[in-house]
């Protein structure tokens, strides 16, 4: 594929925070975009908001956390929208607790919406990308993959987990073509922070913004297809908070 042509992204977590603000930039630069969360609704206004871009912005309700339908999921949208030349897995949960108060089933929650439905993302786009032996698989993480927060735990591990996934898929598939970029942003002023399972009281002004990230994120599938940035950390200039 020529760095001229049209390409087509898919997003997760498209409905609000990194994922519209991907959305909304991809769109921008003339990338076609199929915008993947829970909520149609939400979805629904991130396409619109897309509508003056003259890019395609199409629409899917999955709930990647049923993690057993998420690969098909991901193949029947493929085969609707077109070949995937751009995946951003974004979607993920926060989740504050220390490790001796964390419940299985909230610890397995965290695993399946962080890591494992990008796994199975994955394996439902990167088929189509290794026939046509290109491909840019691009996964949010967190700084916190890198550098452990107490509270934090099933978060951290999640997210390390998603740069060893990251890693592998990088050096398996390099000969097919296919680039896997990892992004590590600290602190980001998202809804996240007031979801149910995250309790933590930072200076939310101190922090990234989604459009920064996302910003980020569009550098890196632009590159020419002979250059790849494997790795990403984008911080708040005051740090981590």
């Amino acid at each position: 594929m020529s760095f001229e042509q049209k390409r087509r992204a898919l997003i997760t977590g498209a409905s609000r925070g990194i994922g519209k603000a991907t959305a909304l930039a991809f769109t921008k630069a003339g990338i076609d975009v199929a915008l993947v969360s829970r909520s149609l609704d939400e979805l629904a206004a991130v396409a619109a908001a897309t509508q003056h871009t003259g890019a395609t912005a199409k629409v899917y309700a999955v709930d990647l956390a049923e993690v057993s339908q998420v690969e098909a999921k991901m193949q029947a949208i493929a085969l609707d929208f077109g070949d995937i030349d751009i995946l951003v897995n974004n979607a993920g949960i926060g989740y504050t607790a220390t490790l001796s108060q964390t419940p299985l089933v909230d610890w397995q929650k965290v695993m399946d919406l962080n890591l494992t439905s990008v796994f199975q993302c994955i394996q439902g786009i990167l088929p189509g990308m290794r026939t046509r032996l290109t491909g840019t698989i691009i996964n949010v993480a967190s700084i916190a993959a890198k550098q452990a927060f107490p509270n934090w735990g099933a978060y951290c591990v999640s997210k390390a987990g998603l740069l060893a996934l990251s890693q592998t898929l990088a050096q398996e598939e390099r000969a097919h073509g296919i680039r896997v970029t990892t992004i590590f942003p600290g602190s980001v002023n998202t809804s996240l922070w007031d979801t149910e399972t995250v309790h933590a009281d930072f200076d939310r002004s101190q922090m990234l913004t989604p459009e920064i990230v996302a910003q980020s994120i569009l550098h890196t599938a632009l590159l020419p297809p002979q250059a790849v940035i494997e790795e990403l950390i984008l911080m708040p200039s005051g740090g981590a908070l």
